[in-house]
Order: C-alpha cells, then sequence, then structure tokens
C-alpha cells in the first residue's frame, strides 16, 4: 500500500551548511590554517557576516523604507529596518533553541549525524538573523513604488519588448532578434512583468555579489533556502494562493540553483516554505506593523492620540485581550509622560516608543506561541496564511496596518516623493536600455554601442553587472547560454535600477538626461 501521508521536514537537512563547491584547485586556494588562527564562527555565523559586510547591505542605508529621500535619521530606511528585523528574529531563535520545542528541533538536527547540539543552537539564530538581514537586499529604489515602476515600464513597452516589427522581416538582424525573442517562454515575460524584490534578493546574493568566482556570497543552503519568502516560479504565481505563491520567489535565470537548495535542504517534493521563513517573515511583519506609525509620528504626520483612538474605536480589538495589554502599557506610559510636563513633540516621542516597545513584545510573544501550535503542520504541509495572521496578534496587526495605510502611506508628502521616484525610474530605464539594446552585434552583448550616448549610458552601468550579462570570465554560467538574449538584456537593466539608492537614481537620472539631447538623443 502507498504512503500518501506528508513528508516531514528534516532539521539535518533545513540548517545545511552546505555551499557550491569550487570547481578547479586554483579557486579553491591554499585552505590550511596557521596554528594561531582560531575558528570562531560556524557556517550559518559567517553568512551572517558575509550579508553584513556586502555592499549591496550598506546600499540600504539610502533607500526607502516608507518615507522616501528622509532627511531625518531618526526615521527608518531599509538598512535601519533590516537592522531591526534580523535582531527580533535571532532573539526569537535564541528564545526557540532554549525551549521544549528547540529540544524536538536538536534532537532531529543532530540523528542525522552532521550536528551537535551546541551548533544547532548556534545555527538557528544566525540563520534568523542572516535572512532578516537580507530580506530587503533585492529592493529597487523608492520602496514598493520602485517594483511598481519597474512593472510598469516593461507592461507599458512589451510591444518593443517582445516583439519584432514586420518592416525588419528579410534583414539578418531582424531574423535574429525575431528568434530570439521567440525563444522567450512565458516564465521569461513574467519575470519581468511581475518584477520581485524578493526574488531579486535571491539573486543578488547567489549572482550579483561577488562575481570573481560565480557564486554571489556563496552562503550556506540552509540560509539560502531560509531567505525564499516565496517559493514559486513567475509562471506559477496566484494571487489568492498560499503566503508562499503570492508573488515570485525566483528568476528563471536562478531556477537550477533553487532546485539545488531546495534538494539538499528536503524541500525539494513541493513548494513549502523552510520552517524558519515564516519567523523572518513575522518579524518583518512586526516591523513595519509598528515603527512604520512610529515614524509617522516622528515625522509629525500623525499624532500618538491619533493611533491610541483608532485603536480604541476599533470594534474588533475591544475583547481582545493582546490589543487591550498593549494599550494598556501604552496609556500607563503616557500618563508617565504626562506628568513629566514634556514638550508635545516629546511626549509623542516617548509615547511612542513606549507603545512600540510593548507592541513588539507582544508581537514577538505571539509568533512564538504561533509557531509552537502550529509547528507540525509547518513541518509538513506548511501555512496557508502568514504565521503572524493566524497568530493572537493578527487583529491588532489588521488595525495598525489599516491606519498606517489610511494616515502615513497616503500622505501627499509621501506620494509626491513617490511620484517622482516612479518618474525618475522610467526615465532611467528608457535612457539605460538604449546604452543595452543599441549595438553594433545583437548577438555579441559586448559589441560596441552606435552612439556616443548609448556608449556613455552603458559605460554607467555597473561592471558587476555587465561582466555578468557579457559571460566575461568567471561571471559565465552554462545555463547562461540558455537564457534568450532578450532576456539577458532585461535582467542587466533590471539588476542596474534594483541595485540604486535613491539619490543615485535621481543623479543618475539628471546626468543621463543632461546627455540626451540634440544629435546623440
Amino acid at each position: 500500500m502507498t504512503d500518501n501521508s506528508p513528508q516531514k521536514l528534516q532539521w539535518s537537512k533545513l540548517l545545511s551548511k552546505e555551499r557550491w563547491p569550487r570547481e578547479t584547485p586554483e579557486e579553491e586556494g591554499d585552505t590550511t590554517r596557521p596554528d594561531w588562527m582560531t575558528v570562531s564562527r560556524t557556517e550559518t555565523e559567517r553568512d551572517y557576516d558575509r550579508i553584513l559586510f556586502a555592499t549591496p547591505t550598506r546600499r540600504l542605508g539610502d533607500k526607502t523604507q516608507v518615507f522616501p529621500l528622509e532627511k531625518n535619521e531618526s526615521v527608518r530606511n531599509r538598512l535601519t529596518h533590516s537592522h531591526e528585523v534580523a535582531n527580533l528574529a535571532r532573539s526569537i531563535g535564541t528564545h526557540l533553541v532554549h525551549s521544549e520545542l528547540g529540544n524536538l528541533i536538536i534532537e532531529d538536527a543532530i540523528s542525522g549525524g552532521e550536528w551537535k547540539e551546541d551548533e544547532v543552537k548556534r545555527a538557528v539564530p544566525a540563520i534568523l538573523a542572516a535572512v532578516g538581514l537580507a530580506h530587503d537586499m533585492g529592493n529597487p529604489p523608492f520602496g514598493h513604488q520602485g517594483e511598481a515602476a519597474i512593472r510598469d515600464w516593461v507592461t507599458s513597452r512589451e510591444p518593443t519588448l517582445f516583439q519584432v516589427r514586420e518592416d525588419t522581416a528579410g534583414y539578418s538582424a531582424g531574423d535574429l532578434i525575431k528568434a530570439d525573442v521567440d525563444r522567450l517562454t512565458k516564465q521569461h515575460r513574467e519575470d519581468f512583468r511581475q518584477f520581485e524584490g524578493n526574488a531579486q534578493t535571491l539573486r543578488t546574493l547567489t549572482r550579483l555579489q561577488v562575481v570573481k568566482d560565480n557564486r554571489g556570497l556563496n552562503l550556506t543552503f540552509g540560509t539560502l533556502a531560509a531567505t525564499m519568502k516565496y517559493t514559486v516560479a513567475s509562471d506559477h504565481v496566484i494571487s489568492e494562493a498560499p503566503a508562499h505563491g503570492k508573488k515570485v520567489g525566483y528568476f528563471a535565470a536562478e531556477a537550477d540553483l533553487v532546485a539545488t537548495v531546495r534538494t539538499a535542504t528536503g524541500l525539494s517534493h513541493g513548494e513549502m516554505r523552510h520552517p524558519l521563513t515564516y519567523l523572518m517573515e513575522a518579524c518583518d511583519d512586526t516591523a513595519y506593523s509598528i515603527v512604520d506609525i512610529e515614524d509617522a509620528v516622528k515625522k509629525q504626520i500623525v499624532s500618538f492620540a491619533d493611533l491610541i483612538d483608532w485603536l480604541k474605536n476599533d470594534e474588533t480589538l475591544k475583547e481582545d485581550e493582546l490589543a487591550q495589554w498593549v494599550l494598556a502599557q501604552a496609556e500607563a506610559g503616557a500618563n508617565s509622560a504626562r506628568r513629566a510636563k514634556l514638550s508635545s513633540a516629546e511626549f509623542n516621542d516617548v509615547s511612542m516608543q513606549i507603545f512600540r516597545a510593548s507592541a513588539i513584545t507582544a508581537f514577538v510573544a505571539a509568533t512564538i506561541k504561533c509557531f509552537t501550535a502550529h509547528y507540525d503542520a509547518i513541518m509538513t504541509t506548511g501555512l496557508e496564511k502568514s504565521l503572524l495572521d493566524v497568530s493572537l496578534a493578527a487583529p491588532l496587526a489588521k488595525s495598525m496596518k489599516k491606519f498606517a495605510f489610511n494616515n502615513a502611506y497616503k500622505h501627499r508628502e509621501v506620494l509626491k516623493i513617490e511620484l517622482n521616484g516612479f518618474n525618475t525610474i522610467h526615465g532611467l530605464m528608457d535612457m539605460l536600455w538604449r546604452g543595452i539594446s543599441e549595438r553594433e552585434s545583437f548577438a555579441d552583448p559586448k559589441s560596441p554601442r552606435t552612439t556616443p550616448f548609448t556608449r556613455y549610458a552603458y559605460s554607467r552601468i555597473s561592471e558587476n553587472y555587465r561582466r555578468v550579462f557579457e559571460g566575461r570570465d568567471t561571471a559565465k554560467r552554462a545555463s547562461d547560454d540558455a537564457l534568450p538574449i532578450r532576456y539577458r538584456e532585461l535582467q542587466l537593466l533590471t539588476d542596474m535600477v534594483a541595485g540604486m539608492t535613491d539619490q543615485y537614481a535621481i543623479d543618475l537620472y539628471n546626468e543621463l538626461k543632461g546627455f540626451h539631447v540634440g544629435a546623440s538623443a
């Protein structure tokens, strides 16, 4: 009789320490260590450090969290947000490995023979910290509006990008381009129509940093698997699907890599998430649900009193024990602040800090409780929704997100700067596309560009990204040959744009626009 029961995930594989192997002895180099060198870090702790010191991580400091081009350094950007998510995730991981459930995780991990108890206790918090820090690395400038701008640019130019004009038929160049465009699959097209920062994060980690050996940061497979918030390809995205299938998880260019990683971590039998991904996502949801409002108060878009009035008047929270506890803690703190006779601005700041601390404490407790309660499902079938959505914190989180949407995200100041960012990205993509596509030989990405402007525009694209596009030296992968040239052109464009900071995007747009005149336009 066939056993159709769900296959349970194994921690001995989920925490995989495996990395991409070096292909030659020259790449491996001298791996011997001198006697004085102490090995102080585990493999997964090295993952966190590699992410921390990577250039794209530093660029997050000038990428929008909610408020674009914010000059107030007290207001969060993508980097401060990512550090907060990483620390929340690490603290949950530390609690987890010292809990009763942690004993089960440790027992399962060491049963495979590759792990020791102390190694597991260090690995789980380290992976969670690493994926928390990396989770927004692929997001383009100007926040989610940047993603929307990239998608809109692609869909509005589909006739140019994905079709060949009839009047080119009969010409060798036109025939070559048509043959190449005809190779584009549905997934190839959807990768750009549905461009997704999470999939770009995976690409950045595994391909674009560092390109000298074609393995990116070469993180462990366990960390890479846990990074994937979404696990489906672009042609399998369904908006009403379970949490893991709502958005693009990886691009066609990384499909082979994803298959290898998921096989190594025991996830190859379906589209399930890595269990630690649920915890990272809950920490991300916790951070932006709470601290986005704190930033709005800091900017004096809303006040602490506005938030409290909103929550008190939400009928869904009247009997909610967690929400009422947070409100009680916040009001007690606010009363103390009043007695201190603070200024209005100081009162708002102090009161929101107390609210934020209380709310995060409650959300983290709810996340741990929910992960423990749903552990068996997470390890066998996965969850249909995010962890926070099925936790005790769900009603309060939903109410706070609605408050932030109505009062912060839709504020005129935010919308105005987002519109400027949207137009900037569109203009940049138009000019950079000329630099990428207008060259003497379509078949040879390295061939000279055809005008002074296109030569200059192409030169302004990061050499790292150009090296990957051109397939130079060790940047080339065997799987690249299977990708149509048009796909690789579009991927170079999105690699460049997604890697920019907010200010760099504006500066480069203005720079290129200044040259995009006269005979060179």
